[in-house]
């Protein structure tokens, strides 16, 4: 096994590990749960609090 298998290897287990990570991202911030969230955040700027 030699050094450009396992850079091969290690860049294989990267590109799934990033694509997972995305993935569960993308999972969190569409779930319904976190919408009031978001929702809430969105309107900051538009507070006017003095």
């Amino acid at each position: 096994m030699g050094l450009e298998t396992v850079s091969e290897v290690l860049t294989s287990i990267w590109t799934v590990w990033a694509v997972l990570v995305f993935a569960g991202i993308v999972f969190w911030a569409w779930r319904p749960t976190n919408r009031k969230r978001f929702d809430r955040d969105a309107r900051i700027p538009l507070n006017d609090e003095d």
